[in-house]
Order: structure tokens, then C-alpha cells, then sequence
């Protein structure tokens, strides 16, 4: 069986070598495919792989035709809104995810984006600290469970909504409080992190009635997609309070406007980079290889997304 690799953006060398060493002990072919230039490239690649692991890839419709003979599809991340589940689905073909291997490099991306904000981005100017501030975590994963000890580290009064905490299904550790709606949460954080997986009842679900909840000179921070935000509603609620502030790691479709309008309140990163660090490269690409062979050799449909 062959297993590709098809990373436009590709792996670390490190992770790239490892991952062959995976599949490759377990018997299979090792394909690698980085830095291809137009999607006939990897329609041709996948002709006739068993498996295949990418990263931000678009693994379209398009892609599952051509893949005769794909039964499993991983994508190295948390996300995996780029890969076409209704016609992976309509081939029986697995579709996995890696929750958990860039969690803390987004918390730390994160954590970063506070002090940076709070900090005036670095410019001249008193700031302030985030320390006694009150943190939101809006969705309380992997992800938002590093972020809260992280805050709790910092001294900051720790908040947390998600569905199982509000219907009281989750036990939360020591300084992090549940609160018990959505609304409440966006009421009483000066600090408020998305970290919401994007998915038909959450795209567009953050905009100017809940943002304009938030309480004065409060910061917004989104390491999650871009596709949560009513950006026309973020934009309104950025005029009318010029007290609030944003920052994302996925830059709006309105961002010239919103930076005009808003000037250094509202900072984007230039690409995504919550996952960018050599340590969760490597992580995510590990934890992809070694799925996509245990479910070849074990039927292991651990992380199946599209069950």
C-alpha cells in the first residue's frame, strides 16, 4: 500500500524523515509530494495511494475522484475544513484529524497576541498589563485548556464557555470558572480567545451583538478561522467602540478596510501561524503518519472526523 505526503507548504525535514521511517517500518510505500505549483500535480500524485496526509492542502472533490484507490485521508492539524467530507463520505473514505499536537503553539500564539496588543504593538506609549485582567476562553479544548493554565500562570481571572460546560458535563480544574452562556462570557472578559471549530452552526456566529457585549477596552483575539466572524459585524462594532481592539491569526477579507478605519486597534499576522513551530511541524506530521497506519494495518478509527 502507498501512503503520500502532499504538502504545498511542507513539513520539517526532521518530521518529513520520521514520518517515512513510520511508514515504511510498517511496510508500506512512502510518497512525498512538497511545494507543487498546481493542483494537477497532486491530482496526478494521487492516482494510486491507499493514504494521504496533508496539511492545509485542499482535498476537494476533485482530489477524492481521482484518488482510485484512497481509503483514508488525515489532515495534520486540528482543523479540517479543507478536505471535502460529503465526497469523502460518498466513497467511504476516513477522513482524521490530529486534535491536540499544535494546541500549545496556538496557546502560546495566543498568549502572544495579548501581550502584543496590550503592549500598543510594541510602539511608544504606556500599555498595559495583562496580569488581575479577566481572560475569556471561548471554547474549552486542547487548545483553551493550555491557554487557562497558562493565564492562571499570569495571574489573570480565568472564564470558560463551551457546550459541555454550560449543560455541566465537564469537570474544569483549579481557576478556571464555567460560565453557563456564551453572553456571559463575551459580558465579563477583557481578554476574550476564539477558539471555535468552524462548522455550519459557527460560521459567522461572533458578531456585533455579541462583540458588543464585551466591556470596555476589551481585546479580541481569533487563532481559530476567520470564517466565525461576521466580519461586517466586527467592523461595525470596531467603529462604534473605539475602545475595543483585534487581533487575528487569519486576516479578514476586510482587513484594508477594518486597519483604515480602526488604524494599529486591529492587527492581523501576514499567514496563519498558529501551527508554525518546529515542534508542533513535527507533532502533527508524527501523529498523521502513525494514524494513517493504524488504520491500514488495524482498522484504528480513533480520530475519524466524518463518522
Amino acid at each position: 500500500m502507498k501512503i503520500l505526503v502532499a504538502t504545498e507548504k511542507p513539513f520539517a525535514p526532521t518530521a518529513v524523515s520520521d514520518i517515512r521511517d513510520i511508514v515504511e517500518k510498517a511496510g508500506y510505500q512512502f510518497l512525498l509530494l512538497e511545494k507543487y505549483t498546481d493542483k494537477t500535480q497532486l491530482l496526478d500524485a494521487v492516482k494510486d495511494v491507499d493514504a494521504l496526509i496533508v496539511r492545509s492542502d485542499k482535498v476537494t472533490a476533485e482530489v477524492i475522484d481521482a484518488a482510485k484507490n484512497l481509503k483514508i485521508v488525515v489532515r495534520a492539524g486540528a482543523g479540517y475544513d479543507n478536505v471535502d467530507l460529503a465526497a469523502a463520505n460518498a466513497r467511504k473514505i476516513v477522513v482524521m484529524n490530529t486534535p491536540g499536537q499544535n494546541s500549545n503553539a496556538v496557546a502560546e500564539l495566543a498568549l502572544g497576541m495579548m501581550i502584543y496588543m496590550a503592549r500598543n504593538q510594541f510602539n511608544p506609549g504606556t500599555g498595559s498589563e495583562i496580569s488581575k485582567k479577566r481572560l475569556g476562553i471561548h471554547a474549552y479544548g486542547h487548545i483553551g485548556a493550555i491557554l487557562g493554565r497558562y493565564g492562571n500562570a499570569l495571574d489573570m481571572k480565568v472564564y470558560a464557555y463551551s457546550r459541555s460546560i454550560a449543560q455541566k458535563k465537564l469537570a474544569l480544574p483549579q481557576g478556571i470558572n464555567g460560565v453557563e452562556s456564551v453572553e456571559q462570557l463575551y459580558g465579563q472578559s477583557d481578554y476574550l480567545s476564539i477558539h471555535v471549530p468552524v462548522n455550519e452552526q459557527t460560521k459567522k456566529s461572533i458578531g456585533y451583538d455579541l462583540l458588543s457585549k464585551l466591556p470596555k477596552g476589551a481585546v479580541i483575539i481569533n487563532t481559530a478561522r476567520k470564517e466565525v466572524i461576521d466580519e461586517a459585524g466586527l467592523l461595525k462594532v470596531m467603529e462604534e467602540r473605539t475602545d475595543l481592539k483585534y487581533a487575528t491569526d487569519v486576516k479578514p477579507d476586510n482587513y484594508d478596510e477594518l486597519v483604515a478605519k480602526c488604524g494599529n486597534r486591529v492587527f492581523a499576522t501576514p499567514k496563519k501561524m498558529g501551527a508554525e513551530t518546529k515542534e508542533a511541524n513535527i507533532n502533527a506530521g508524527l501523529a498523521a503518519a502513525r494514524q494513517a497506519v493504524g488504520y491500514l494495518k488495524d482498522g484504528d478509527t480513533t480520530f475519524q472526523v466524518n463518522k
